[in-house]
């Protein structure tokens, strides 16, 4: 290691041997910088893993335009929407169908623990706003209290989901009816639910007996081929006499839900907190033990500067010193991450995962923070005095 240093910089590695000659101190040092990892990597898969899971729900839908009512932060919350304002919006010109989408919660008590299904329903004719390849059953739907249920969904055993086929339906009790799951589609667990259900629209009423057919949760449009949808949605806004409603395109009915859920609802703002915190650990970590170093050499650094040798100098070994911790102890810490990742992913069936984006950006915050506490703990170095330190 210390042939390819000196090779690498041209002269001898001075940080490498400062750092490497207490060995025990370097251990902890680059443990502390691995913990520092973990803790980031842990709360970016949990912030992505949010972001994905909010988004999943969006992608089950083919549709251009959705109206929400105007306190309608997510897809489960808020208010519901006349149905009168679907019909003013069929009036434009570009825009050719709509429909009406019922969004609820539905618990299934299993005994040792209920399952939350997130429960979408939607008229049985107008199948065609729902995403092609989420379930080749659909049709099925339009018999009253039959339902799709989320294979992926937190709670049930993979062995009970997979054989629910028409032939062999799972019967369960929610909502005081029974339900008849025919069929299963890949949703997989959220942060507000462990899964999906579909249903049709009249299912959802009929479990749901407190809403009404007339005042869905969002209405979803269609526009036809090459129709402007920024055009269209000003149109909307404008001739649509509700000014308090939503109107927006799909994508960014699913971004500002997510903008909610990361700065506004205190799940997402805590883990935002997580990735600071683990950054600061790093930080300090490194900084003490560069200071811890620098005070534990200050009178060879003082020769040198008695010697003519500048600030960048001494700059180059301790951030050179910052730069092996930070690389060095990156490594463990994204084997650790991704192995910790892996596990909560199965326990939860959330989408937590190591990406390569993700051990990208840390690997750069890693080595750009170490340097960054290198060039704070030369701040005593520059200001010493070789004839005070003799």
């Amino acid at each position: 290691m210390s042939k390819l240093l000196q090779r690498l910089f041209g002269r001898l590695p001075i940080g490498w041997l400062q750092l490497t000659h207490k060995r025990g101190r370097f251990a902890a040092a680059l443990a502390g910088v691995a913990f520092a990892n973990v803790l980031v990597f842990v709360q970016l898969g949990i912030m992505n893993a949010m972001a994905s899971a909010t988004l999943r729900p969006y992608a089950f839908f083919d549709a251009d335009i959705m109206i929400s009512a105007g306190d309608a932060n997510a897809l489960n919350e808020g208010g519901n929407v006349a149905r009168q304002w679907m019909l003013q919006a069929l009036a434009d010109p570009d825009v050719i169908d709509g429909t009406g989408l019922f969004v609820g919660t539905a618990p299934w008590d299993r005994g040792e623990r209920d399952v939350s299904f997130s429960t979408i329903g939607i008229d049985p004719s107008r199948f065609d706003f729902l995403s092609d390849g989420l379930s080749p059953d659909l049709d099925l739907l339009q018999v009253k209290d039959t339902a799709i249920l989320d294979r992926l969904a937190r709670g049930l055993p993979r062995d009970e989901t997979a054989s629910i086929r028409p032939q062999t339906p799972l019967r369960f009790e929610t909502q005081d009816r029974t339900i008849t799951a025919v069929a299963t589609f890949a949703g997989g667990g959220g942060f507000g639910g462990d899964g999906y259900m579909l249903v049709s629209d009249q299912t959802f009423l009929a479990m749901f007996p407190a809403r009404r057919s007339s005042a869905p949760d969002h209405i979803l449009l269609r526009l036809r081929p090459g129709a402007d949808l920024d055009a269209t949605l000003r149109r909307l806004r404008a001739q649509i006499s509700d000014h308090s409603l939503r109107i927006r395109s799909l994508s960014d009915a699913g971004a500002e839900d997510l903008r909610y859920q990361q700065t506004r609802r205190p799940t997402g703002i805590i883990f935002g907190f997580g990735v600071l915190i683990g950054v600061l650990v790093g930080l300090v970590i490194v900084y003490q033990v560069l200071s811890a170093d620098v005070a534990d050499h200050l009178r060879e650094y003082a020769t040198f500067k008695a010697m003519g040798y500048g600030p960048r100098f001494f700059m180059g070994i301790v951030v050179e010193e910052a730069l092996v911790l930070g690389l060095l102890g990156f490594v463990p810490g994204l084997i650790a991450g991704t192995a910790i990742l892996t596990l909560m992913g199965k326990m939860t069936t959330l989408p937590l995962a190591m990406t390569p984006s993700m051990a990208g950006m840390v690997f750069v915050g890693t080595v750009l923070f170490s340097a960054l506490s290198g060039i704070f703990a030369t701040r005593r170095l520059t200001a010493a005095d070789p004839a005070d330190l003799f």
